[in-house]
């Protein structure tokens, strides 16, 4: 508190203490200070008190926003439309690249459709708007190739890979003003605050790398940045729950696989454990360097489904720093009767998984226009903020709110990505391993061999003699007639 400002009565010349009057009697008198106060505890902090005791008595009538006007804690909209609108909500896995490929076949330039506009099916900007996206990944997947008998079998999963990362940048670019790819978790950042969806792009299968460490690298130049180990087909790199589901034996993560882990982590790409065999995500953390996701997962314990995730797994990925998304397909969530799947099993699963893997490690995972069945109160991606007051109402805190929508995924990202640098400030090399079983070009006895012993190789190895001579004459002209040389 400032001093008090001396009164008029109180600027006149002080007085000997002293003094005496004329009749010699020692003068005495009453000085009257007009600004004095109390000096107790509770007159010096009485404006404090009195408006704590205030605040106390609203507490169970307003919820206190900071910088914001007090809302009623019931108010389970206005508590989402505050939350979602300064914490990205960032879905782990939608698929509407492939109804790109499937319906389209990747022509986004004509006027067929408007993905600004309302649409049928799961996915729109519009929708995805209303539902307060804040940010995506897109799944660039592939099926399975049912004539590839042998991870050797010669397939065109790779090339239609590519062109399903074309044109999911392609539609990005197609809507700059809603839409922004990111390719680390500071842009997805950056991206919300400018008010744009962040849109990053993740390949749903091991067997879309063809087997190659080496395809992975390139994936990851090409601005993918997350890979699921397997889909519903093992690969070279492991076993898939689909699988085990099918009576097949759980061989967990295979060599090449853990040479995969490895290089994976060295580059940053995350490592998504959805779709693998429980073996397969046991082996993975045990050798992981990096926090791994499940980018679209239930709890087993909840629904007994093999694509779910079981409790000493939930337990390991906290201890592994990883994230859990929770997945909204009918049959993950309700095996026996799926069609009665609601909006409540999706919540049941994420509570589950939070309860067991703490609230730090649990994020969303729709699988949006990947799925045809989605559970009732979950239609389409407008309905997120539906699934936040549910949880609200069940008495999921607002903070834990926030971890759940997005702050989990971009700490997990975040701390993928320091740990790729940590590992490559070592010196560390990429991975150069190969399928054991790969077969490969076999050259020309006269090749240009860098190598005593390689000619001889070739010659055993069935070698050709000469290389192509464009059916060159021995006049030196082209000649159709020519074959053989």
């Amino acid at each position: 508190m400032a001093e008090s400002q001396p009164s008029a009565e109180s600027t006149s010349p002080p007085r000997d203490k002293n003094r005496t009057d004329q009749t010699g009697t020692p003068e005495r008198s009453l000085i009257v200070h007009p600004h004095t106060q109390g000096s107790g505890f509770f007159f010096r902090f009485r404006y404090h008190l009195f408006a704590a005791g205030f605040a106390v008595l609203l507490r169970p009538l307003a919820f206190l926003w900071p910088g914001q006007s007090p809302i009623d804690p019931t108010n389970y909209a206005e508590r989402t439309r505050r939350v979602l609108k300064s914490t990205p909500l960032i879905d782990g896995h939608n698929d509407l690249p492939w109804q790109l490929r499937i319906e389209l076949h990747n022509r986004i330039y004509d006027s067929r459709v408007d993905f600004t506009k309302r649409l049928l099916g799961h996915t729109d900007i519009q929708r995805m708007r209303t539902g307060m996206v804040g940010g995506q990944f897109w799944s660039v997947y592939v099926d399975c190739d049912v004539h590839q008998n042998h991870f050797e079998d010669p397939s065109w999963i790779v090339r239609d890979t590519l062109e399903q990362i074309d044109v999911t940048r392609r539609f990005i670019d197609e809507h700059p003003q809603h839409l922004h790819y990111c390719d680390t978790a500071a842009c997805a950042r950056k991206a919300f605050k400018s008010g744009r969806i962040s849109s990053m792009i993740g390949i749903e299968g091991g067997h879309q790398v063809g087997g190659s460490i080496a395809s992975i690298r390139q994936m990851y130049n090409l601005g993918a940045r997350y890979i699921t180990l397997t889909h519903n087909c093992d690969n070279s790199f492991g076993t898939s729950a689909s699988t085990v589901a099918a009576g097949g034996p759980d061989g967990g993560l295979f060599k090449l696989g853990y040479e995969a882990i490895k290089e994976m982590n060295r580059l940053g790409m995350i490592v998504d454990l959805s779709h693998v065999s429980h073996q397969t995500m046991r082996d993975v953390l045990s050798v992981a360097r990096a926090p791994v996701i499940f980018s679209h997962s239930g709890a087993y314990s909840v629904t007994p489904h093999l694509r779910n995730v079981p409790d000493d797994v939930l337990r390991t990925v906290r201890r592994n720093g990883g994230i859990v998304m929770a997945v909204f397909v009918n049959r993950f969530l309700r095996m026996k009767d799926p069609d009665q799947a609601t909006i409540h099993d999706v919540v049941d699963h994420i509570l589950h998984i939070a309860e067991v893997c703490g609230w730090e490690c649990v994020g969303v995972g729709s699988d949006f226009s990947g799925t045809p069945y989605v559970p009732i109160g979950l239609e389409d991606v407008s309905k997120f903020p539906d699934l936040i007051q549910i949880l609200m109402e069940r008495g999921v805190t607002d903070e834990q709110i926030r971890l759940f929508a997005g702050e989990n995924i971009l700490r997990v990202w975040s701390n993928i990505e320091q740990r790729a640098r940590e590992i490559q400030a070592t010196g560390e090399k990429p991975v150069d391993e190969e399928y054991e079983g790969r077969q490969w070009h076999k050259g020309l006895k006269d090749s240009p061999w860098i190598l005593r012993g390689s000619r001889q190789k070739a010659i055993e190895a069935g070698a050709a003699d000469k290389p192509y001579m464009f059916n060159v004459d021995d006049d030196g002209k082209h000649n159709p007639a020519i074959k053989n040389v």
